[in-house]
């Protein structure tokens, strides 16, 4: 090999170190919190969807949500991935109970 080979090889392997770095990884990441987020999801929580409603969470039953939402009560099934956040937990409210 010529250094020439040599140089551009090294190059490469630079370019695609920092392209796992700065764009692979960091959506493995994200991608490993919202699974977990979601994996701990149970009834009582306080959650907001990628929609934008906020809502309780009534029952979870495969990926299907049951939330009740609103001071009427009204009662919706959302798919488990539309979560967008966890508002307040069940364990933190129990957290405070406890204090």
């Amino acid at each position: 090999m010529n250094p020439q080979t040599t140089y551009v090889i090294v190059e490469m392997l630079i370019f695609i170190a920092i392209f796992y770095f700065l764009l692979i990884l960091p959506q493995q990441r994200r991608q490993k919190k919202e699974r977990e987020m979601l994996d701990s999801l149970k009834p009582g929580d306080e959650i907001i969807t990628k929609s934008g409603f906020y809502g309780k969470i009534l029952n979870i039953k495969d990926d299907v949500i049951t939330l009740e939402m609103g001071a009427d009560k009204v009662r919706l099934k959302i798919a488990k991935w539309a979560v967008g956040g966890v508002i307040s937990s069940t364990s933190d409210k129990n957290e405070k109970e406890e204090k």
